[in-house]
């Protein structure tokens, strides 16, 4: 968890392997400043445990769930099917198809069941904590705050450094 509050946020993954791709999504929550907790929930090894564990999320207290899987990607759409809570679902690069299998597993959703889907990989994660982040924000005027600071940061790096020339100054 990211701080002594309550988590607003849960950062699920459908296996060990997927931390250093969901990492990215922690890092940004924890830059913003938005409680959450994180564990492997596997929709194919521990389906029980994804059941209960997308059931009580709302009882909980988390008001999102970032649900990162490679591959089949089923965590995502099984998550959303057992919880009124937004889900974005993050997919993780995979050997076979390089997280195209991941992507559109995840993005197929039959219509009534929503996943918000992200980019394959880190750039996915990173979105994906950003986006939590912003829904979480439209309750705590906090992380609303730091959303806006974070993006206002972006402009300014930009800005602040026109010249794309590695030798620029």
């Amino acid at each position: 968890m990211s701080s002594n509050s309550a988590p607003k946020v849960g950062v699920i993954m459908g296996s060990k392997s997927d931390w250093p791709v969901m990492e990215h999504a922690v890092a940004m929550l924890e830059r913003l400043g938005v409680a959450y907790e994180t564990r492997v929930v596997s929709a194919h090894r521990t389906p029980d445990l994804l059941f209960d564990y997308a059931k009580g999320a709302a009882e909980r207290g988390l008001q999102v769930i970032v649900a990162g899987a490679g591959g089949a990607a089923h965590l995502p759409g099984m998550v959303a099917s057992q919880t009124p809570l937004p889900v974005l679902g993050v997919p993780v690069e995979s050997k076979a198809l390089k997280g195209l299998d991941s992507l559109l597993s995840i993005a197929q959703m039959p219509g009534g069941i929503a996943v918000g889907t992200l980019a394959i990989g880190k750039a996915g994660a990173t979105n994906a904590g950003l986006l939590a982040a912003q829904i979480v924000g439209l309750q705590e005027p906090a992380v609303r705050e730091a959303v806006d600071a974070f993006r206002a940061e972006q402009t300014r790096t930009v800005l602040d450094n026109p010249d794309p020339r590695p030798d620029a100054e």
